[in-house]
């Protein structure tokens, strides 16, 4: 029995647990079988464009009866710079000329866009059951039209000041993202990433502030973490990195060697490969330009210029220039179906509540 239910009424699961959508690394196939296991499947629509998240969520639909989750950025984006992007071409030219690579070469932008008219127009028809929104969250207008919708609305806070603005904002829960998680930082009433708490000092302070449920991220990876989660006020988990290593993600063959190498130790915070805060495995890029600097474009104009770099390393084996997203936790994850890793954190976490009642 679960110590708190409001999560599992109000998003309609069988399982307290969120899985995390995580753009580029995963697509329908692992939100389809978290969600058969009963977790709540989440997909990212960030770098995706309205037909193909469209497309998504009707295969998500196809193969399972349950709620799907729709995750989108709500980042004001950073005006492009052409004279600090220059620089940042000249930073990298050097890893350029070594790959053999031309530093002037044309790259593609960045694909990150924040929630729009269109996506909306896009949730307004589909009616996905929840509505994610990472970095704050859109323009009232847009806000009103998703809630109008019939959708539970869920967003990320990382210290106390940005769940209660949520609240305040209506939302229906919020993620309570501490510093350990993997990939970006949610912080968007901050930019402070000295002072970005941790999951289990954060969740205690947000559940007292809050009256919405609360659901912890960040360095959970077993069933430990999640009783821990429940004891200190949470009405649920959201996981990433644990699913990252299922099969049914999508990440490379490198960036699972990498994920199965990684130690407690392994990873920091860095603002170098996307040009905003997100900690994922220390790899060259992140040793020798930071892991965080200020001299690179803005978000999420700093990814472009490795693109290149990253594709011509990795056709030798090489992580230098991937972004390797994951938590402190990624050292207690195995590798496993994604229905089967839902259902083990579930009864692990059972168990373990189970043991904190005698």
């Amino acid at each position: 029995m679960w110590p708190d239910r409001r999560l599992l009424d109000l998003f309609k699961t069988d399982l307290p647990i969120v899985q995390a959508p995580m753009a580029g690394a995963m697509d329908t196939e692992l939100a389809i079988a978290a969600a058969q296991a009963g977790a709540l499947g989440s997909l990212p629509c960030a770098m995706l464009s309205p037909e193909k998240a469209r497309d998504q969520v009707n295969i998500f639909r196809q193969q399972v009866s349950a709620p799907v989750s729709m995750n989108f950025f709500a980042h004001t984006p950073t005006v492009p710079d052409p004279a600090r992007e220059a620089a940042w071409r000249s930073k990298l030219a050097p890893y350029y000329k070594e790959l053999q690579l031309d530093p002037a070469m044309p790259i593609p932008a960045a694909a990150r866009a924040p929630f729009d008219a269109a996506m909306c127009e896009m949730v307004e028809t589909l009616k996905p059951e929840i509505v994610s929104f990472h970095f704050g969250l859109p323009e009232e207008s847009l806000l009103k039209r998703v809630r109008d919708a019939g959708c539970v609305i869920i967003a990320s806070a990382t210290i106390v000041k940005e769940a209660v603005w949520l609240e305040e904002r209506g939302v229906d829960a919020i993620i309570a993202q501490g510093a350990e998680a993997g990939g970006h930082r949610s912080m968007f009433l901050t930019d402070d990433i000295a002072t970005q708490p941790g999951t289990f000092a954060l969740i205690p302070q947000m559940a007292d502030a809050v009256r919405v449920p609360v659901i912890a991220a960040g360095g959970i990876a077993d069933g430990r973490g999640i009783a821990a989660a429940f004891a200190l006020g949470a009405a649920g988990v959201q996981i990433g990195t644990a699913y990252l290593r299922c099969p049914e993600s999508k990440v490379s063959a490198i960036i699972r060697k990498n994920l199965a190498l990684a130690q407690d130790g392994s990873t920091a915070i860095t603002n170098v490969m996307t040009g905003r805060a997100a900690r994922g495995i220390v790899n060259r890029a992140m040793r020798e330009l930071g892991p965080v600097t200020s001299e690179g474009p803005g978000f999420p104009h700093a990814a472009a210029a490795f693109g290149p770099l990253k594709a011509a390393a990795e056709k030798t084996g090489s992580s230098d220039f991937t972004n390797l997203w994951a938590g402190q936790a990624v050292a207690l994850t195995h590798e496993m179906p994604a229905a089967d890793l839902t259902r083990a954190l579930a009864g692990a976490a059972l168990h373990r509540l189970s043991q904190l009642r005698t």
